[in-house]
């Protein structure tokens, strides 16, 4: 499929007018209506700055019905998009694009938004018949159209999505799923009907009827060792919470966002992991802005995890352009243990600095004027933290210098972590940078 562009307003072609644009990605097409010069010729955000709830929801319908269905054809990634009055993108199964450029168009020129609606009702799916409650078989090619895998796989999402544990096993050709619903979700969902608004429990208190098909056990599981078994009891018992993990994360995201968590946190405790296609030589690495690609990718990637811990504004590390020489000799250590990368300094060379006495906590005296290499920032994995990761990097950067390690000057301020390291290697006093912007 081509990359198109769609010009509505014929008379204002150019960056005033609207415009669809369509894209092509493997596994479905964005259509998009491009309104910003459009508002901004026109003068119009005061006026315009909401779509009509009406477009609004239509377009929000299409979008979800959409989505399912690509995920129902086997899309294994997310959807991201920022949408508002000047951009109001559709990700779009191949067949259905010019039908969803026909409903834009319409809704857009002729505020007319059956379109949309009835792109939405095309593409629905039985995702409520399917989570009724009940054992049942679902069969392929009569029940669904993808691979058994690729269906369970969408089905637990959209059970999720309802609070509904599926109990789903896949055959050869067919899912078993007997959709039940926990008390704790039950009580969650209808003690916050704003958040779950027309939530409906279809699931507590039903009983099979007689005849009701029985799964097949799998490889000679016995199934029926919970027959007879007494309920668990459930108490409200007050606990700590707090709303942050260390790593930096949400504690209490849902969904998603908690599989994002997860993944961070990994990378957080153990180390970020080392891409197979990188070449690595022994234990430590030294990446300069002039590095191939992928190596500053590595650090950047390396760099999320200081800057989401410490809710840092910028990243410490943000040369992902072509190969650039740097003034002050920007560069990263990467340290590696296990085939991830547990350490991480990024430093460069400056030339004002006064002391610090960290001991008394007297502040800036000596003013030195010599060209030092500076610790802008350093981070170790959490499992690999008080094991002398961080002395090692600092080592690493004196060594590379040629200087001794009480000569290495420090960025302020410091984080008690940093201080506490700086103190253990140089308890005389340390070398504090001056210059503007040395802050990490």
């Amino acid at each position: 499929m081509t990359e198109r562009t769609i010009d509505l307003d014929p008379d204002l072609r150019g960056w005033c007018s609207r415009k669809i644009r369509v894209r092509a990605y493997r596994w479905y097409a964005t259509v998009s209506l491009d309104r910003d010069g459009y508002l901004s010729a026109r003068d119009s955000w005061e006026h315009e700055d909401q779509l009509p709830a009406a477009y609004t929801e239509a377009v929000d319908r299409a979008r979800e019905a959409c989505m399912d269905r690509i995920r129902y054809d086997g899309y294994p990634g997310e959807f991201e998009w920022v949408s508002g009055p000047t951009w109001i993108p559709l990700f779009v199964p191949f067949p259905h694009v010019d039908a969803a450029v026909e409903a834009l168009r319409a809704a857009e020129l002729d505020h007319d938004h059956s379109g949309l609606r009835t792109l939405a009702e095309r593409l629905a799916l039985p995702v409520d018949d399917w989570l009724a409650p009940g054992q049942r078989e679902l069969v392929r090619g009569v029940d669904f159209a993808p691979p058994p895998a690729v269906f369970l796989r969408f089905l637990r999402r959209k059970a999720e999505e309802h609070g509904v544990r599926l109990n789903g096993r896949a055959t050869a050709g067919s899912v078993w799923v007997r959709p039940t619903l926990s008390p704790a979700e039950k009580q969650e969902r209808e003690g916050d009907p704003e958040r779950y608004p027309g939530w409906v429990d279809r699931w507590t208190g039903y009983a099979e009827p007689d005849g009701a098909p029985t799964r097949p056990p799998a490889g000679g599981r016995d199934h029926r060792l919970s027959h007879g078994a007494a309920p668990v009891r459930f108490r409200a018992v007050e606990t700590p919470s707090r709303g942050d993990c260390p790593c930096g994360m949400d504690l209490h995201a849902r969904g998603e966002a908690d599989d994002r968590h997860a993944t961070h946190h990994v990378e957080w405790a153990l180390g970020v992991p080392v891409p197979k296609s990188l070449t690595w030589w022994g234990s430590l690495a030294v990446v300069s802005t002039q590095s191939p690609i992928a190596w500053r990718k590595l650090v950047s990637r390396v760099a999320r995890m200081p800057q989401r811990e410490n809710q840092y504004d910028f990243s410490s590390w943000s040369h992902l352009d072509a190969p650039e020489v740097t003034p002050d000799n920007v560069r990263a250590y990467l340290l590696k243990a296990n085939e991830r990368v547990v350490g991480y300094l990024v430093s460069r060379d400056r030339s004002r600095h006064a002391r610090w006495d960290l001991v008394r906590g007297s502040r800036y005296g000596e003013q030195d004027d010599t060209l030092r290499p500076c610790v802008d920032l350093i981070w170790v994995a959490d499992t690999h933290r008080r094991r002398g990761t961080g002395a090692r990097l600092v080592r690493a950067l004196a060594d590379d210098f040629g200087c001794q390690v009480a000569d290495v000057s420090w960025s302020d301020p410091f984080s008690e972590a940093g201080r506490r390291l700086a103190r253990r290697l140089s308890p005389q006093g340390v070398w504090v940078s001056t210059e503007q912007g040395s802050g990490s």
